[in-house]
């Protein structure tokens, strides 16, 4: 029988070599990766929750000097050019040629109307180059 006790042999090892020091980077991949995943997660909800206080507006001039181009979006979604229905796919399409040469658009929304809808018509508006001012009630106006 053969006893190694350190000395001379075959060990991996020397005698005096140092210890072999490998750092196992697998535990920390992992934690970086939950931390990113964490990130992710809860980037969006810090945008939304800082609370803002809209304000009302007041009185002004108008500043129009012909027919103004009003799209108005009713509370259910609907919309109009002038009193007539319109579909958005053709909004700007007849915004140009009903009112050729003139780059400023109107848009009155009800209080009720969801935002997205609204947001998607001040888009396709935007998107062709159109001014898009939205008309809002004076303070204290009963109306």
């Amino acid at each position: 029988m053969a006893i190694n006790v350190g000395g001379m042999g075959g060990g991996r090892r020397g005698r005096g070599a140092p210890p072999l020091a490998e750092i196992n980077v697998t535990p920390f991949v992992d934690v970086a990766l939950v931390l990113l995943i964490i990130f992710m997660i809860t980037a969006h909800v810090m945008e939304y929750g800082i609370e803002v206080s809209v304000p009302k507006t007041k009185t002004v001039e108008s500043t129009t000097k012909e027919d103004p181009i009003v799209v108005t979006v009713s509370k259910t979604g609907d919309l109009y050019l002038g009193k007539e229905g319109i579909n958005i796919n053709q909004l700007v399409s007849q915004v140009r040629s009903r009112y050729p040469g003139r780059d400023t658009v109107y848009v009155r929304a009800d209080g009720l109307t969801k935002y997205d809808i609204l947001a998607q018509v001040l888009a396709t508006l935007g998107a062709q180059k159109l001014r898009v001012s939205l008309v809002t009630q004076p303070e204290g106006n009963g109306k």
